[in-house]
């Protein structure tokens, strides 16, 4: 009282307390969500070449960066909205290659 603080509203901001914690979950699994991988799982022979060039396009590489890329299959892009990589997605597959979202 003499700070003109109410000891019974320290009551109230415990349970509000309680209640952050479950809030910050929903937003660490709302952002997990929207965020995504794309991993190039295959290329045939025959398609190298137009796989080679889509990857090319997609990250902005010089040839030999992109043959590496090709050469060896693995994730491609990193944390990226859903939009990105289904169109990535789509241009590889286009192209020939066998592509996965995670």
């Amino acid at each position: 009282e003499t700070f003109g603080v109410d000891a019974s509203a320290s009551g109230g901001g415990g349970m509000m307390m309680m209640a952050a914690p479950a809030a910050a979950e929903e937003v660490e699994e709302k952002a997990e969500q929207t965020e995504f991988d794309l991993f190039l799982k295959e290329v045939p022979k025959d398609k190298k070449i137009s796989v080679i060039k889509a990857v090319r396009t997609l990250l902005e590489l010089g040839l030999k960066e992109a043959k590496e890329k090709v050469d060896d299959p693995g994730k491609l892009m990193e944390a990226k909205p859903k939009a990105v990589v289904e169109a990535a997605m789509k241009l590889l597959q286009e192209a020939g290659a066998v592509v996965e979202m995670k």
